[in-house]
C-alpha cells in the first residue's frame, strides 16, 4: 500500500515538473515559434554580413567595424521604444512596417557599399538598418508570459528562449560567412533582408497569440508609462549591459589571442566552445524545477560569471582558455534566463515587450562598446588584454546588482505603486 501511494506521489510530481516537453506542448505554442525563429535568424547575421561586406569594398577593417557599430548602437538606441510601441499598439501594427523599413535600408546600405559611397554615407544607411531590427525575440518571449501566466513553466520558457538565442548566434554567422565568401560578398547582407522580410510577416500573422493591447474601458485609463520607470528594470539593464561585455570582449579578445600565437583557425574553435557551454548550461537550468527564488538565483549566478570573467585575462594556453571560456558560457546562461523570468513579475503585461527590448539592448550596447574598447587595449597592450574587458564590466554590474538587489523584489499584488506602469487610475464618471 506504502509503495503503491510513494509510486503516484512520484508521478505527480514528475507530471507537475516543468520541462521542455510540457512546455512545447502548449496549446498555440508551435504558432509563433517556428516563425518566430525564422524571423529572429537574420538577426544574428546583420553585423557579420556588414563587416564582410564593407572591408570587402573599402579594404578597411576598421571602417567596416565603424558601420557596423553604428548598426549596433542604433538598434541598441531604438529597440525599447519599438517594444514600447509593440505594448501599445500591437505586435503587428510594429512589425508590419518595420520590417518593411528594415530590408529596404539593409539593400539600401548594400547598394551604397558596392557602389563605394563614402563612409559617411554607410553610417546614415546604417542608422534605420540599425533602428528598424525586428525584436522578435522579445516578442516572443511576450506571448509566452500570456500563454502561460502563473504557471511554473516560465523558467523552462525564459531558458528555452536562451538557447533558441544561442542556437541562432550559432548558425547566423556561419551562413552568413558562408554566403559571402563562396557566392558574393553581398549575399549576407541581401539575404538577411530577405529573411528579415519574410519571417517578420509570417510572425506578424499569427494574430492569435500575440498579447492583447490594454486601452482601458469607459471608466477607467491605462497609463502607457515606459518600463524603464520600473526599478527592478534599470537593475536588470545594468547586469545585462555587463553580459554584453562578455560577448564583445570575447569576440576581438579570441581573435587576437589566436591571431598572436599564430592559429587564427582556433578563433571559431575556442569561441564555439564558449556558446557551447551557453547552451548546456541554458538546457540544464530550463529542465530544473527550482525552489530558490529568482533574485537569490541571479546574485548567485552572477558572483559566479564575474569570478569567471575574471580568470580569462591570466589564460597563456589554448587549453586553459578553452576550459575557462567552457566556464564563462556555462555562467551566462543562468544570468540571462533567470532576468527574463524577472520581468514577469516585475513588470505589468502591458510593458512588458519594452523591457524585454531593453534587456536585449542591453547586451548590444554593451557588446558594441566592449568591442570598441577591447580592440584599443588588444593594439596598445599584450594579446589578450582586451580579456579585462569582461572583468571590468561584470565586476561593475554586480556591485550594481549587489547594492540594489531589493529593487528586484515584485510589489505585493493589490498596492498601487505610484512609479510602477500599466497600473489603472479612476477617474470621475458623473
Amino acid at each position: 500500500m506504502a509503495s503503491t501511494v510513494t509510486s503516484e506521489k512520484k508521478k505527480a510530481a514528475t507530471a507537475a515538473r516543468p520541462g521542455y516537453g510540457q512546455l512545447l506542448r502548449t496549446r498555440g505554442a508551435w504558432t509563433f515559434l517556428l516563425p518566430g525563429f525564422a524571423a529572429r535568424q537574420p538577426f544574428a547575421m546583420l553585423t557579420l554580413s556588414i563587416v564582410l561586406l564593407v572591408q570587402h569594398t573599402t579594404g578597411s577593417y576598421g571602417a567596416a567595424g565603424a558601420a557596423a557599430a553604428v548598426t549596433g548602437v542604433s538598434m541598441a538606441l531604438f529597440a525599447p521604444y519599438s517594444g514600447r510601441l509593440a505594448d501599445r499598439y500591437g505586435q503587428r501594427a510594429v512589425l508590419l512596417p518595420g520590417v518593411i523599413v528594415h530590408s529596404v535600408s539593409g539593400l539600401t546600405l548594400t547598394a551604397l557599399a558596392l557602389a563605394h559611397a563614402p563612409l559617411w554615407a554607410l553610417f546614415v544607411a546604417a542608422v534605420p538598418t540599425g533602428a528598424s531590427v525586428p525584436q522578435v525575440g522579445p516578442m516572443v518571449r511576450a506571448r509566452w508570459g500570456v500563454k502561460l501566466k502563473g504557471s511554473p513553466l516560465m523558467s523552462t520558457a525564459a531558458a528555452f528562449e536562451s538557447v533558441t538565442d544561442e542556437l541562432t548566434f550559432v548558425v547566423g554567422p556561419l551562413l552568413a560567412t558562408a554566403l559571402c565568401t563562396t557566392v558574393a560578398p553581398a549575399a549576407g547582407l541581401v539575404t538577411e533582408a530577405a529573411l528579415t522580410l519574410v519571417g517578420g510577416l509570417l510572425f506578424a500573422a499569427q494574430k492569435s497569440t500575440q498579447p492583447q493591447v490594454h486601452t482601458g474601458g469607459e471608466h477607467t485609463r491605462v497609463q502607457h508609462a515606459s518600463a524603464l520607470r520600473v526599478p527592478g528594470v534599470r537593475v536588470l539593464i545594468v547586469t545585462f549591459l555587463g553580459i554584453g561585455s562578455v560577448f564583445g570582449g570575447m569576440q576581438v579578445s579570441l581573435a587576437a589571442f589566436t591571431e598572436s600565437i599564430g592559429e587564427p583557425g582556433l578563433n571559431g574553435v575556442l569561441y564555439g566552445v564558449f556558446a557551447a557551454g551557453n547552451m548546456i548550461s541554458g538546457v540544464v537550468c530550463g529542465a530544473i524545477a527550482w525552489k530558490v527564488a529568482p533574485q537569490r538565483r541571479l546574485v548567485v549566478g552572477y558572483t559566479a560569471l564575474a569570478l569567471a570573467a575574471s580568470a580569462l585575462w591570466t589564460a597563456h594556453s589554448v587549453l586553459l582558455l578553452a576550459a575557462l571560456g567552457l566556464l564563462v558560457g556555462m555562467c551566462i546562461a543562468p544570468a540571462l534566463i533567470t532576468g527574463y523570468t524577472l520581468v514577469e513579475g516585475l513588470v505589468p503585461a502591458g510593458a512588458r515587450t519594452e523591457a524585454f527590448t531593453w534587456l536585449t539592448g542591453a547586451v548590444a550596447l554593451g557588446q558594441a562598446a566592449a568591442v570598441t574598447v577591447a580592440g584599443q587595449l588588444e593594439d596598445r597592450f599584450w594579446g589578450g588584454a582586451g580579456f579585462l574587458v569582461p572583468m571590468g564590466g561584470t565586476v561593475l554590474a554586480l556591485a550594481t546588482l549587489l547594492a540594489l538587489r531589493s529593487r528586484l523584489v515584485a510589489p505585493a499584488r493589490g498596492r498601487t505603486v505610484a512609479r510602477g506602469v500599466g497600473h489603472r487610475v479612476p477617474v470621475t464618471v458623473d
